[in-house]
């Protein structure tokens, strides 16, 4: 039998190596080089910026995966990063030193609380903290994808529900003074496992773990996202009630990535949490959520890579803008964003994706000319270039 098409389940092995090792060679280099490179720069101070911003990447690839993939824009998960923020913060405020006379968080003794509330006892545990983190978020994910999908609510609609839940959220977290400090939120983390949380060690430590369960969640979205499993939330962003006609169920499917993707705003607001060394409902705001997609847009939504990378770019943007031009700033990320909607509405990686190459080709002079266009991906025709030839 002569072989025409080259064995696929090969070359989608061999690309998913090749995947890897680029992803395992960028999380070294963050890991190694990169805080040396800020270090020699005398810029030590970017790396704790760069681990936060990696921290909200995770959160951007929830995003991604529930807008770009499946459909759904949401404008609310700060609710589910706060959610994350706060468990974790909780597990710190509870690290107190045997040695002080209280063994209450601080700001219970202004409000004259005796005793510690029975919410926060469980959080004495690492391992249910730890578990906290990622099902409450994904538990009120759930719940609320269930009674909004149930009722076939989509579109528009289904942005201004999640944009409602933000608010409801940021008024009762607002409200919990002596609960959870209200509008204060939970800050002065003292000790973890016995290390001071601000030290600079601990803070490197959290760096690392940033950069790994960032690259755990990308694994887990890029695998969500291929195959079969893949398909069908294609299929559903694209034409939904043609896919109901061909004998599917689409609202446990979305109940189901929508609580993966509120999982991950979770554990992102856990990460970013000891390394800003506050949460407070501001993380549970309008403003936060929104900003939230603007990082997809502006990578690129249906490209988990554009996630991150517009997660990136948006913050450390907004970071050096707000330090060189701390009066008009705002002026210039507005303008960032009008770009990016006005002149690259599939984002930056989008962009290159259909002309951005093309264009930068021809910047260098090389241009390239293809009557059928569609020809140069085809893997037929590859295999024939490559194995035939002349």
């Amino acid at each position: 039998m002569i072989e025409t098409i080259p064995d696929l389940k090969d070359r989608k092995s061999k690309s998913l190596s090749i995947e890897a090792g680029i992803i395992t060679s960028i999380a070294l280099l963050l890991i190694f080089v990169v805080p040396g490179i800020f270090e020699a720069l005398g810029q030590g101070f970017r790396v704790s910026l760069l681990g936060r911003f990696l921290a909200l990447a995770i959160a951007a690839l929830g995003i991604d995966l529930i807008w770009g993939f499946t459909g759904m824009l949401s404008l609310g998960h700060g609710v589910f990063f706060g959610l994350g923020g706060y468990a974790f913060a909780m597990y710190m405020k509870l690290q107190i030193p045997a040695t002080e006379t209280s063994q209450l968080p601080e700001f219970m003794n202004l409000y004259d609380v005796k005793e510690l509330p029975l919410l926060w006892q469980p959080f004495h545990s690492f391992p249910f903290t730890v578990a906290a983190i990622v099902l409450i978020p994904a538990l009120t994910g759930a719940l609320l994808g269930y009674l909004v999908f149930r009722n076939r609510i989509r579109g528009v609609y289904f942005s201004i529900l999640t944009q409602a839940t933000t608010i409801i959220f940021f008024n009762f977290f607002n409200g919990q003074q002596k609960l959870i400090n209200g509008t204060n939120g939970l800050t002065n983390f003292q000790t973890i496992f016995g290390a001071t949380v601000r030290s600079p060690e601990t803070q490197r430590v959290f760096y690392i773990l940033t950069i790994v369960f960032l690259v755990a969640a990308y694994v887990l979205c890029r695998w969500l996202t291929s195959g079969r499993f893949g398909k069908l939330l294609v299929a559903i962003r694209d034409d939904e009630s043609r896919l109901r006609f061909s004998g599917y169920n689409p609202t446990g499917f979305k109940v189901l990535v929508f609580a993966i993707s509120a999982s991950l705003a979770g554990i992102a607001g856990a990460l970013f949490t000891p390394q800003t060394g506050i949460i407070s409902p501001k993380s549970m705001d309008i403003a936060f959520s929104i900003e939230m997609v603007i990082w997809v847009a502006v990578g690129g939504r249906g490209s988990l890579v554009g996630a991150v990378l517009g997660t990136l770019l948006v913050n450390f943007a907004k970071s050096l803008l707000s330090e060189q031009f701390p009066e008009i700033w705002l002026f210039f990320q507005g303008a960032l964003f009008l770009i990016v909607v006005m002149v690259l509405p599939d984002g930056l990686v989008g962009w290159v994706r259909s002309q951005g190459w093309e264009q930068i080709q021809k910047l260098l002079g090389k241009r390239k000319i293809s009557t059928y266009p569609s020809l140069e991906s085809d893997p037929e025709v590859q295999y024939e270039r490559e194995n035939i030839g002349d």
